[in-house]
């Protein structure tokens, strides 16, 4: 199996996400407010995602080893330092999460849902007791405790099976989309740090991350036939697990469409 089977494997998958009806649903400023307090999430747990790949990829611990990859050493280390420690739109030094969190507040969406959410995690120190106790929608609970147990129990290509083909390689395709609408729809509404978030995406995402994602998979997978179906399985799955993710965004939203 090589990238083009995996391709092929989840294209299924990959299609749906591309056309799901959550992307019209979006009409107003409340909807934006709805959409981005849910996808939060998958910025955040995006992170996780990435450094438990740089503790799995690279030495993070002393005293220092060479890892036996350098190729994918550097390749993890390059996304690494675009993900944590990129440029804002005002040129400092923020992580792609703490962007995301700064765009919400200028549009006035609501960040203590994810912040308090933080904030159980670490007071807890268990991720999947703090997903169980939240109130958050069951299916983006779920969402997260894949990406959680993938973490927890996956090996390295697995792990960047989740990363690669359920996020990086989807990521340039659908924040287009997105972004298209929102501009269509809030023209009055200060979106300039949400859409230089999504603009920074897909530069990173389609020129950069994107291909040193698929050349990471290559390297950890090789010609071993069981690693190349485990990442077709786990990729198969994180991308379902996406699907739930706009599937519960869509449900709440049409909560507020309702008539009360």
């Amino acid at each position: 199996m090589n990238i083009a089977q995996i391709n092929s494997e989840i294209a299924e998958q990959k299609n749906q996400l591309l056309n799901h009806s959550l992307y019209q649903k979006v009409q107003n400023i409340e909807d934006l407010h709805c959409f981005l307090e849910s996808h939060v999430y998958a910025v955040w747990d995006f992170m996780s995602l990435l450094k438990a790949l740089q503790a799995k990829l690279t030495c993070t611990t002393t005293p220092w080893f060479a890892t036996t990859n350098p190729e994918t050493r550097y390749l993890i280390n390059e996304i690494v330092l675009a993900e944590e420690t990129d440029l804002s739109i005002d040129g400092r030094r923020l992580s792609h999460f703490e962007m995301y969190l700064e765009a919400m507040e200028a549009c006035g969406a609501n960040t203590s849902g994810i912040i308090n959410f933080l904030e159980e995690v670490q007071s807890i120190q268990n991720i999947f007791v703090a997903i169980k106790k939240s109130q958050l929608h069951p299916k983006i609970k779920s969402f997260l405790d894949f990406t959680f147990q993938v973490i927890e129990h996956g090996k390295s290509h697995e792990i960047a099976a989740a990363f690669t083909f359920g996020r990086e390689d989807l990521i340039p395709s659908m924040f287009t989309e997105i972004l298209q609408n929102f501009q269509k729809n809030f023209p009055e509404t200060d979106l300039k740090q949400l859409i230089y978030y999504f603009e920074r995406h897909i530069e990173l995402d389609a020129d950069e991350h994107g291909p040193m994602a698929m050349q990471m998979i290559t390297e950890l997978c090789e010609n071993d036939p069981k690693k190349w179906e485990e990442v077709a399985t786990i990729s198969v799955l994180a991308l379902e697990k996406r699907i739930e993710l706009w599937n519960a965004i869509e449900e709440q939203l049409s909560l507020t469409m309702e008539p009360a």
